[in-house]
């Protein structure tokens, strides 16, 4: 699929670009790169291949929640410019 100067140009606009004439040439090559690497991925070979999720069989790991008390709390509200029953106080956000 080949594009013209005009449909660059169109897509520039849509995408509020302010493209410069200098410019022009070189997102064009751009342009047509990516479309032929796009033509090329469409146009692999998937006969026969089993769906993959990802490139390895890492799960996540998850830790059980569990409450810690934090034993410095005066340490960790030293730079809270308002503090209110060993918290952290800050302005309504609603």
């Amino acid at each position: 699929m080949q594009v013209s100067k005009e449909e660059l140009l169109h897509i520039a606009n849509l995408a509020s670009l302010n493209l410069e004439e200098s410019e022009v040439d070189k997102y064009l090559e751009n342009l047509q790169e990516i479309l032929n690497f796009a033509n090329i991925v469409n146009n692999a070979p998937v006969e026969g291949l089993t769906i993959t999720i990802g490139a390895n069989e890492a799960k996540n790991r998850f830790r059980k929640d569990e409450i810690k008390k934090f034993k410095e709390i005066e340490a960790l509200l030293q730079n809270a410019e308002e503090k209110e029953q060993n918290m952290f106080k800050i302005p309504k956000v609603l």
